[in-house]
């Protein structure tokens, strides 16, 4: 081990964003069979969110659920204080990782895309990013890493994704700024970018949309959608210390799809 390389507490504790479903769901359980307990946050879905606790202690591990709607950036100081009760629950004082997960979507096209829907992309997909990481980022342990969501939509351009492709495409320029300011405690910064994900995300249209999955499959190297635990595992994944020196980088997780 480096001898400038923090070393890690015993037990190790991610933060995800946006847990109970989908991508975020599944990056809680990827985490939990490698051993490291989560909080994770939900907005609205409290039944998922229980799901996900009990399907994390069959795994061998321990979730702990706490509402948090991220477009609201005042409730960030009460939720850092329950962060550091559910931290002390756990028995730690910090956490390790750092999952910007929860995300709305938009299907509006440039002409369309109203100021308010703008207002409400903005609050979700960039100012919460920035504004809770900063508010999180003294309770994450030195050497600790950060993992931002991204999206394919910020490489290459689709109709009715202007805004969202926009907020996503700041995101990854703010994940760069994160890892060189962030660098001098030795935390690392990435940006996970999926492509087209079968989850409910959009109201489901790429899992249950057959004219919808078979277009994006015809556009994708490997000739199929992801899958959510497919992202989950590569977010894991370069949380761990096999990824440890990637640092500042984006990561797309899309099967090839428009190269």
């Amino acid at each position: 081990m480096p001898v400038d390389q923090p070393v890690k507490q015993a037990t190790q504790v991610a933060i995800v964003t946006g847990g109970s479903r989908g991508i975020g769901r599944h990056t809680v359980m990827c985490l939990a069979r490698r051993g490291v307990h989560s909080i994770f946050t939900y907005q609205t879905g409290e039944v998922q969110a229980h799901e996900v606790v009990a399907l994390t202690a069959e795994a061998g591990a321990k979730a702990i659920a706490l509402q948090l709607d991220v477009a609201d950036s005042t409730s960030f100081a009460d939720f850092a204080r329950r962060v550091q009760a559910s931290l002390a629950q756990l028995g730690v004082e910090c956490f390790d990782y750092l999952v910007n997960n929860a995300g709305t979507s938009s299907n509006s096209s440039f002409y369309e895309t109203e100021e308010a829907e703008m207002d409400a992309l903005f609050a979700v997909h960039f100012k919460s990013v920035f504004l809770l990481t900063q508010r999180l980022v003294p309770m994450m342990r030195d050497g600790g890493r950060i993992v931002n969501l991204s999206s394919g939509l910020a490489r290459f351009a689709m109709p009715n994704r202007a805004a969202y492709g926009s907020m996503k495409a700041a995101v990854e320029s703010l994940t760069r700024y994160m890892a060189l300011e962030l660098a001098p405690r030795k935390i690392a910064a990435n940006v996970v970018a999926p492509g087209a994900i079968a989850t409910d995300f959009s109201g489901g249209v790429v899992r249950d949309n057959p004219q919808v999955n078979k277009l994006i499959a015809a556009q994708t190297a490997l000739g199929r959608v992801g899958l959510p635990e497919e992202v989950g595992s590569v977010i894991a994944g370069l949380l761990s210390d096999e990824f440890g020196w990637v640092n500042a980088q984006r990561i797309e997780v899309a099967g090839g799809v428009s190269i």
